[in-house]
C-alpha cells in the first residue's frame, strides 16, 4: 500500500484521507507502517475510561497530538467482551492513530446477546451526549446488528441532528429476513434471487437465547440458559460444568437447540419468527431508511454467514440516493473483521485492497468535513 501513498501524495487533493485509510487498514492488520504514514498521519494515543449519563461505560480515545479532533461513536457488535473485545478496541486505537477522536460506549443488553429497543435509546442518548461534548455531530459506526439499530436511531428526531453519518459493517435491514436465513441456510436479494450460504451457528442461537421461553418449557429455561450462555460466552469449561447439571430430557432440549438444523429446532425457529415479528420489524431499519437525511456508508463481507451480504443490497435499495454514499461489498472482511479473506489471483486482490482504501478515505473526509 506504500505505492498508493506515493501516488496519491503526488496526484490527488484528497492525499491525507487516502493516507489515513491506508494507515488505518494497515494498523488494524497489524502491519508495521512505512515511515511516510508514520511522518503524516499517526499519532499517539491516550485512552480514558468514562461514565456516560445512564451509567453507560464507555472508553474515550484520543489522539495526543489533536485533541480537538473531530469525534465518532464505534459501537460493539454482539459479543460478551463489550467494549474491551480485542478486535474493536485495536479499530478504536487505529482510528485515534489517525486522527479522530473515538467514543466506544458499552451496550449492556447487546453485551448480553439480547438485542432489543433499549440499545436503540443508548445508541442515540451516546451519540448525543458525545456531539456536546464535541461542539459539533459525531461519526457513528455500528458493528454487526448494532449498526442496523444505529440507523434506527438516526431516524429519531431526538438523535438526527447529532449524526454526522453513520457506518454500518456487517448490518442487518429486516430482522426477520436474517431470522429465516439461520433458519433455511437462503438469503433473499431484492431482485428476488437467493445467496445460498450455510449460516452460523451462533446467529440461531442469539435467537434463542434472548427469548428461551419460546424454545424450551417454563420449568427448563433456567439450566438450560447456563447452558447456552456458556458456549455464547466460548467458556467450554462453564458449559459441560452446566450441561452436567441438566436431567437428560434437559440435555436432549439443549443439544437440539445447539443444532439448528435438527428439525425440532427448524420448527421452533419458524414459530419464533411469528410470535417476535413485530418486535423485529420494530428493530429493524427497513421500511424507516426513506426519509433518512443523514449520510450513510454500508460496508459488508462477502462471505458473511451471520448476517449475509444481501441485507446492504436492500438497505441501499431503500436509502435515498443522496444519503448512500458508499456501498461496498468487500471479500476481504468476514463478519465485522478482515480474517478469513480469500482473493483468486493479485489482480483481484489489489483491486479489492483498493476499493476498501477508498471506502475508508471516504469517511475519513465525512468524519473531517465542516458540519453545516
Amino acid at each position: 500500500m506504500l505505492l498508493f501513498a506515493i501516488a496519491l501524495l503526488l496526484v490527488s487533493p484528497a492525499a491525507k484521507a487516502y493516507l489515513q485509510s491506508i494507515a488505518l487498514l494497515d494498523l488494524i492488520g497489524g502491519e508495521k507502517l512505512p515511515w511516510l504514514l508514520k511522518n503524516t498521519v499517526a499519532n499517539p494515543v491516550t485512552t480514558q475510561e468514562i461514565q456516560l449519563p445512564g451509567n453507560i461505560r464507555a472508553r474515550l480515545y484520543t489522539p495526543v497530538d489533536h485533541p480537538n479532533a473531530p469525534g465518532i461513536v464505534v459501537f460493539h457488535g454482539v459479543h460478551h467482551l463489550g467494549i474491551d473485545e480485542p478486535r474493536l478496541m485495536s479499530f478504536a486505537q487505529a482510528l485515534a492513530a489517525c486522527g479522530l477522536r473515538v467514543l466506544t460506549p458499552e451496550l449492556p443488553d447487546i453485551r448480553d446477546y439480547h438485542i432489543d429497543s433499549s440499545s436503540i435509546t443508548v445508541i442515540g442518548q451516546s451519540v448525543q451526549w458525545f456531539a456536546q461534548q464535541t461542539g459539533q455531530p459525531v461519526g457513528v459506526m455500528g458493528l454487526s446488528f448494532t449498526g442496523g439499530l444505529a440507523l434506527i436511531a438516526a431516524t429519531e428526531p431526538a438523535y438526527a441532528s447529532s449524526f454526522r453519518f453513520v457506518l454500518t459493517v456487517g448490518a442487518h435491514n429486516s430482522m426477520r429476513r436474517v431470522a429465516t436465513y439461520y433458519r433455511t441456510g437462503r438469503a433473499l436479494r431484492p431482485d428476488g434471487s437467493y445467496e445460498v450460504l450455510p449460516p452460523h451457528e451462533y446467529g440461531a442461537l442469539v435467537l434463542e437465547y434472548e427469548h428461551l421461553e419460546d424454545f424450551v418449557p417454563t420449568a427448563d429455561i433456567t439450566a438450560i440458559r447456563g447452558v447456552l450462555k456458556a458456549h455464547l460466552y466460548e467458556d467450554p469449561a462453564a458449559e459441560k460444568q452446566s450441561m452436567l447439571q441438566l436431567t437428560p430430557a434437559q440435555r436432549a432440549e439443549a443439544l437440539d437447540l445447539m443444532n439448528a438444523h435438527s428439525a425440532r429446532t427448524e420448527l421452533l425457529l419458524a414459530n419464533n419468527e411469528k410470535l417476535r415479528a413485530g418486535e423485529m420489524e420494530a428493530l429493524s431499519p427497513a421500511g424507516k431508511l426513506g426519509t433518512l437525511t443523514v449520510p450513510v456508508f454500508l460496508l459488508h463481507g462477502e462471505a458473511d454467514n451471520i448476517i449475509p451480504a444481501s441485507e446492504a443490497l436492500w438497505m441501499a435499495q431503500e436509502l435515498p440516493a443522496a444519503t448512500l454514499q458508499e456501498r461496498l461489498v468487500s471479500p476481504i472482511i468476514s463478519h465485522v473483521g478482515m480474517e478469513n479473506s480469500v482473493t483468486p489471483s493479485w489482480l483481484r486482490q489489489w483491486r479489492d485492497e483498493w476499493q476498501l482504501v477508498h471506502f475508508f478515505a471516504r469517511v475519513m473526509q465525512a468524519a473531517e468535513r465542516p458540519a453545516h
